[in-house]
């Protein structure tokens, strides 16, 4: 395999990364190291598993380093032995300092918002369950804090109205990768002249923070109107999944994951929350301005099903 310059050190750790990193390779450019998760127990026999990152490093032959702590001196200095030009970012965690100014280019980071807008862990999950219209992808060179640094390259996105963060997910990770290469060829032919993030903050009329997806943000509140609701539901699907309890006969009560769902709006003197259905091929749950028809759920230790699948085996109290 022929090999481009610089020498690079890609960090990441889930499936978009690893999409990244395969780009790079197929285009043959020169990955000398690997940085990602040390590997995991995970699931009910908890086996060891490996990141996508890893997966796709031991693919393609590429040396893999796994710190469990990036400050670790020896990490530090094999990193320094590596000697990269350029260090390129995928979802991955926070680098230190002395890791970040390593090579003798830059570190730069891909992320998954029309920076400065959206910075944070979970973008791609916020610009849905916020009913944005459009999002982004950004490469910048990374500094001493969260996603501020100055700006290489953005591209927009459009959203669909039905996107869902899998499918948006996928659509990132796509144009992220022809971006991260975009921005290689930049740095490289010295095209690229980096923008200061403060300088264009005046794009935006409000700057939105895309903060760690937790448990509490995931439970609906059915008191928020139908399109909220299904924005939160596209938003968390496939993972982690917006959830409710439902009670069943015997005044028996279930959580249920929703994954697919469709706001209908008209006049009700229901409480919110009501659920109605025929107990055969329709599930809605009462919103302050409609319901919320139910496709696609999932109960605990089951496999996410179609409404009708899910009502032949459960009867529901209205």
């Amino acid at each position: 395999m022929s090999e481009k310059k610089p020498r690079i050190v890609f960090m990441g750790t889930p499936e978009i990364a690893a999409y990244v990193l395969k780009e790079l390779v197929v285009n043959n450019y020169n990955i000398a190291a690997v940085v990602t998760v040390p590997d995991r127990p995970a699931g009910r026999g908890r086996k060891l598993c490996i990141s996508e990152v890893k997966k796709t490093a031991i693919e393609y032959d590429i040396k893999v380093l796994q710190p469990e702590n990036l400050n670790d001196t020896n990490f530090i200095n094999e990193l320094k032995d590596i000697s990269p030009d350029i260090q390129i970012v995928v979802a991955f965690r926070k680098l230190p300092k002395e890791v970040w100014q390593t090579p003798h280019l830059c570190t730069f980071n891909l992320h998954a918002s029309y920076l400065p807008d959206y910075r944070g862990a979970a973008p791609i999950n916020w610009v849905i369950i916020n009913g944005e219209k459009q999002t982004g992808v950004t490469t910048f060179i990374i500094d001493d804090k969260i996603d501020t640094g100055k700006i290489l390259l953005r591209e927009k996105i459009d959203i669909e109205p039905y996107e869902t963060a899998g499918t948006l997910h996928d659509k990132i990770k796509a144009k992220g990768a022809r971006l991260v290469i975009k921005t290689l060829e930049g740095i490289l032919d010295k095209s690229l002249t980096p923008i200061d993030q403060k300088s264009i903050e005046n794009e935006f009329d409000n700057l939105n923070k895309a903060p760690k997806i937790f448990k509490e943000d995931c439970c609906i509140d059915w008191s928020r109107a139908g399109d909220e609701i299904a924005n939160l539901i596209r938003g968390l699907n496939p993972v982690p999944g917006a959830f409710t309890e439902i009670t069943i006969k015997e005044n028996k009560t279930v959580c249920i994951k929703i994954f697919e769902a469709i706001p209908e709006k008209f006049d009700h003197t229901y409480p919110v929350k009501t659920i109605l259905t025929d107990n055969k091929t329709y599930l809605k749950i009462t919103t302050p301005d409609g319901a919320i028809k139910i496709k696609k759920l999932q109960l605990p230790g089951k496999k996410p099903c179609k409404v009708e699948e899910f009502l032949r085996g459960y009867n529901i109290s209205e």
